[in-house]
């Protein structure tokens, strides 16, 4: 065996000693053996997904005959074995982090059943990402959908969990029933399941095949990735599950969707017109846009980041829609730019996201709560929390020196490009598309100061945030372990974008690398390596080089140049912004100090209006923090208000108004709901069938049988 299969070999032996140990240990002891076998086996898996990524040939290999379907197949190539490693990555330090969390389900659920499911889940997760075969792939894929309704009603004494779960199984074995659709119609076309023989065979396809195959495969495999509008169970689930479950959804089970529309449309049926890749483009972004702004009005900090993981899958959709009709329209460097956008901002998503959904999990122990209306000052007691916490808000946020800044640059960059398209009318879905993408990551920067500001800043909102203490150990440890990810990620995209330049070399045949990073460390003034003597030279004058002798690699440059109609040249170095950000934030002080030499600052309580206190009750809060951008969107939101007024004095004073507001989210509103409302009439209609007499039922037969005469007829 080689070492991608010791690897896998290991990790699913310690996965299965993590589901059997689940049910033999004591609950006193069950936590902590599901951290140490969840985190061994995590290992595993990202020594597996690590050496998948970077090996010359993917590693495939039989495991047994299933007549009628052939051989079935498992292995790893660049494309899986990313994903694979990503899985590893956040179940790692989610692990860690369950060896505190489940301790409050202790008393009144069973950590055996939860450990079991658990390690079954990302097992069944991995086979997905591990399957070379239409049959096996679709197994894996229901047993992983099974599995994750069964942990999101873990809490089965709420009645809430069962109906999201509900909604959430519903909605996948319907998105599961099209996929399927999508895949049987490529192994019809080959006469084969094997994905191998798939691919080989899909450019002889007829046209209306492809675009069938698209469609279903599209529509199928958005829903897990919660794109809108087949998003509605995901800010259903996410609340009602235990928050270490949650993570993995959010982190883990939504790449699964997008790792479907890149195997079917871009691996094994390589787009061979733009208009699919135009409409992902246009769906993506709107579900970015739809998803962050009911992330700004929400005040319950699960059902926000739910919200949010809808954004940052749209974007990711968005950019690789742009990837598929630069692949289709000949423009292979600009494609190549757009797949490692999305794939970077995969992978930091899932790792900015994991630290969110753990912090919140921190948070909601240590003060009780995770309403942002009632949270607030937690910094004074739960500092390291906020901590990390702000590292995550600062990375979604897409600041520097932070992973979020590069993959959100290279998503703008890769909008930009489409300047190289001939067609106008794609050029204009671009710019659209662009300008949706620039107004969610403003918006996406006034969510997260909400968060950050109305939960961990300013004074306590409530008794239990008053009463705050810091988290366990192991939750601190698997918040920094993501802190550390995504700060690492943010600063050395030059190490980032070659790795990942293994997987998009398969999809889309050229190299990123050669496009993003140049070697500055590698050449000398002259040039070289394709780069003009000039260019080096000037680059080289404003530091490009720094750093040559100490650090390997071709550099700490990203840097986008353009064509000979476009010679703009963008450029950023995040690991530079680090060393020179402090310098200029040291002598901003030095100055302000200098400036202020001689004053005294004097502290007094805060003027409260004449109030002899300053109570919590008029502290701004999480909604009235988000209601000019309620009131901006009101046209998208539209909320029900319900308004009580309570009056404690004569009738001329109006002291105190309570607003309730109720969102109806708008793809239940203009979709669902009209839906809905169709096939209710339709059902009344047809009741007024059932009269309770034999002999019209007998005529409802002979009816259908003549018309199916009928019909026959015509056909012969």
């Amino acid at each position: 065996m080689n070492a991608i299969q010791i690897s896998l070999v290991a990790y699913f032996v310690l996965a299965a000693a993590g589901a059997i140990a689940a049910m033999l240990v004591s609950a006193e002891r069950n936590p902590p053996v599901l951290a140490a076998l969840g985190a061994a086996s995590s290992v595993a898996l990202i020594a597996a997904g690590g050496t998948g990524l970077v090996a010359d040939t993917p590693a495939t290999f039989a495991a047994w005959q299933f007549l009628p379907f052939g051989t079935i197949r498992f292995g790893v190539d660049p494309l899986s074995a990313l994903f694979v490693l990503i899985t590893g990555a956040v179940a790692l330090p989610v692990s860690i982090f369950s060896c505190a969390y489940l301790r409050r389900y202790q008393e009144e659920y069973s950590l055996g059943y939860f450990g079991l499911l658990y390690h079954l889940f990302l097992a069944a997760i991995v086979l997905v990402l591990l399957t070379r075969d239409v049959f096996s792939f679709l197994v894996a894929w229901e047993l992983m959908s099974v599995l994750s309704y069964l942990l999101v009603t873990y809490e089965s004494n709420r009645d809430d969990a069962a109906q999201a779960a509900f909604v959430m199984l519903a909605m996948s074995e319907a998105g599961m029933i099209l996929a399927a659709g999508a895949l049987l119609l490529l192994a019809n076309g080959a006469g084969s399941t094997d994905f191998a023989a798939i691919r080989t065979s899909a450019q002889g396809l007829d046209p209306g095949i492809r675009w069938a195959v698209f469609l279903l495969s599209f529509i199928g495999f958005a829903v897990k990735a919660g794109l809108v509008p087949v998003n509605s169970w995901l800010p259903r689930a996410h609340p009602v599950a235990p928050t270490n479950v949650s993570a993995l959804l959010s982190a883990v089970m939504v790449n699964l969707g997008i790792y479907g529309i890149v195997l079917v449309n871009l691996r094994l049926m390589p787009p061979s017109g733009t208009v699919p890749g135009a409409m992902m483009l246009a769906v993506g972004s709107v579900s970015a846009l739809i998803g962050i702004l009911y992330a700004t009005i929400e005040s319950d900090l699960k059902r926000l980041l739910a919200h949010s993981t809808i954004e940052n899958m749209g974007i990711v959709a968005a950019v690789l829609g742009a990837a598929m009709v630069f692949l289709a329209d000949g423009d292979d460097l600009p494609a190549a730019l757009a797949l490692v956008a999305a794939l970077y901002h995969l992978t930091n998503h899932s790792l900015y996201k994991a630290l969110l959904f753990t912090g919140t999990g921190a948070a909601q122990t240590g003060s009780g709560t995770r309403d942002l209306d009632r949270m607030g000052g937690l910094i004074r007691g739960m500092p390291a929390t906020t901590l990390f916490f702000l590292v995550g808000s600062l990375a979604i946020s897409a600041l520097p020196p932070f992973n979020g800044f590069v993959s959100e640059w290279l998503v703008l960059q890769t909008i930009l490009r489409s300047v190289v398209i001939a067609s106008k009318p794609l050029r204009l879905i671009f710019a659209l598309s662009g300008a949706l993408l620039a107004l969610t990551a403003g918006l996406a920067i006034t969510c997260f100061v909400k968060v950050f500001a109305m939960g961990f800043l300013g004074i306590p909102r409530s008794r239990e945030a008053a009463r705050a203490s810091e988290a366990p150990v192991a939750m601190r440890v698997a918040m920094g372990l993501f802190a550390a990810a995504c700060f690492l990620l943010g600063i050395l995209p030059t190490y980032m974008i070659p790795i990942l330049d293994h997987v998009v070399r398969e999809l889309g045949g050229s190299s990123a690398t050669a496009a993003l990073v140049p070697p500055f460390f590698q050449v000398g003034v002259g040039g070289g390596h394709g780069l003009s003597a000039a260019f080096v030279s000037d680059f080289h004058a404003i530091g490009a080089q720094a750093g040559k002798e100490l650090i390997p690699g071709r550099g700490l440059v990203v840097l986008l140049r353009g064509g000979a109609s476009n010679p703009v040249v963008f450029a950023i170095s995040p690991a530079y912004s680090v060393v020179v950000f402090p310098i200029l934030l040291g002598l901003v002080f030095a100055i302000f100090r200098l400036l202020t030499r001689g004053r005294r600052v004097a502290r007094r309580a805060v003027w409260a209006g004449g109030l002899a206190h300053f109570a919590p009750a008029l502290t701004y809060t999480a909604t009235g923090f988000a209601n000019p951008v309620r009131v901006i969107f009101q046209a998208v939101l539209r909320p029900t208000v319900n308004e009580q007024t309570i009056e404690e004095m004569p009738a001329f004073f109006r002291p105190a108004v309570r607003r309730e507001l109720r969102e109806i989210h708008v793809v239940d509103r203009l979709l669902l709901g009209p839906a809905a409302m169709c096939l209710r009439g339709l059902g009344n209609t047809l009741r007024r069938m059932h009269s309770g007499s034999v002999n019209l039922y007998a005529v409802y037969v002979l009816a259908t049988l003549l018309v199916a005469f009928a019909i026959w007829a015509g056909i012969r």
